[in-house]
């Protein structure tokens, strides 16, 4: 058995006062004896204790320590704390997807008999989720116009206990006003869940605008690079505790070397957000240029009809737009058909442009009423915009554009 040393406090760093990127490098993490410098990770299912008290009062909530990495995981942790640190929020719970951050919070804090107010503008899969779920479960669902705050006001009811948005959407960059939705939710008595998965803590922080709970897809833009899936949900202990309930004893959790992954990831968030966004800025003015072009969906033109509220509650454009171009279905196959480097992918926040068709790939499973509720054309096309040189990827898409 190896000898450690005294464990030094040095080994830890002082964050007093830490800003954004100093936190995104170094939060929650806790070196070990053996004085690693890089975040270690813990593949372990479960832990020993010293003693059949010891492991009672672990068990019981009476001591802190790790029971079962489903819920307890130092690499895990680490993880949570840190997101947590750049969110603003006080407790994180991680989990193994996106969808499995969603399915806890409804599941935690929604019961039979409650009512829910959701974007019509949400993630395909989102939408789902709560259509084919949530109602089995007599919890009752309305759709409301993001941008429409009569609506969302008309929409409260007694019985209502969530509203549900992401800003910006997906596919269609529509920018909600986070600020006068938390108020609503205030005054209704319900909480605000806001899916920040297209802007990440880098660039919009929507617990300081005044909503509940933050959800994210950690496997877009926190890995960054298309590696692993996971899940997140932000906010003040008393309303993530219900949530590790859900992961307990439900078992959607996150796997330790995906959190290491994830770890990694969020020290170059800071970074990454702010290239993603200055490629996407110069790919959406190319393509508003572009004659075979109808119409760009991105919040950092000018043109974009939430461009100044955007301003008031982003730091960034962040790297996802989508556009439509002349025509429908086949015009827009055309096009993505046509790319060469770009990758056709319903995935995105990757360091590698990717292109996809919403209508049939990530909202294919809407009606085509619900299609056109939400605004999603044939003619639509989502690009993530990547990190590879901008002339480089405006080349690769006037392959098919210039053939329109």
């Amino acid at each position: 058995m190896a000898d450690h040393p005294e464990w030094p406090e040095r080994y830890q760093s002082d964050l007093s006062d830490a800003g954004f990127d100093t936190l995104a490098v170094r939060a929650g993490q806790l070196r070990t004896p053996e004085g690693e410098h890089s975040e270690a990770i813990f593949p372990t299912s479960s832990y020993v204790f010293s003693s059949a008290a010891e492991a009672a009062a672990t068990f019981g909530g009476e001591r802190r320590g790790n029971v079962y990495s489903r819920y307890t995981n130092p690499t895990v942790r680490a993880f949570e704390e840190r997101l947590a640190a750049l969110e603003g929020g006080e407790s994180c719970a991680a989990t193994a997807s996106g969808m499995a951050a969603i399915y806890a919070v409804c599941v935690a804090h929604l019961e039979a008999g409650d009512h829910l107010i959701c974007s019509r503008a949400v993630f395909g899969s989102t939408n789902v989720l709560l259509e084919k779920y949530l109602r089995k479960f007599n919890v009752d669902i309305t759709y409301v116009n993001p941008l429409d705050m009569d609506a969302w006001k008309g929409a409260v009811r007694e019985n209502t206990r969530m509203l549900f948005l992401e800003s910006p959407s997906n596919p269609l960059i529509e920018v909600a006003d986070i600020r006068a939705i938390a108020a609503l939710s205030r005054d209704a008595g319900a909480m605000l869940v806001v899916d920040n998965c297209f802007c990440t803590p880098a660039a919009q922080k929507p617990l300081a605008l005044g909503a509940d709970l933050v959800v994210h897809a950690a496997t877009k833009y926190i890995d960054g690079q298309g590696r692993c899936l996971g899940g997140a949900v932000v906010g003040s202990a008393e309303l993530i505790d219900p949530v590790i309930g859900v992961l307990r004893s439900a078992g959607p959790t996150m796997s330790p070397f995906n959190a290491w992954v994830f770890l990694k990831g969020l020290e170059t968030l800071s970074l990454r957000m702010k290239a993603h966004s200055e490629n996407a800025q110069l790919l959406a003015e190319w393509l508003e240029a572009h004659p075979k072009v109808t119409k760009v969906n991105y919040c950092g033109l000018p043109t974009h009809p939430q461009y100044e509220l955007a301003r008031s509650q982003q730091s960034l454009s962040g790297g996802v737009l989508s556009f439509e171009v002349a025509g429908g279905r086949e015009e827009a196959w055309k096009v993505v058909d046509a790319t060469r480097m770009i990758s056709i992918t319903a995935n995105l926040g990757d360091t590698k442009t990717t292109i996809t068709h919403p209508g049939t790939t990530t909202h294919g499973r809407l009606t085509d009423e619900q299609r056109a509720e939400a605004g999603i054309s044939q003619a639509l096309v989502r690009i993530s915009v990547g990190l590879e040189d901008i002339e480089d990827i405006k080349k690769d898409l006037a392959r098919g554009l210039d053939l329109l």
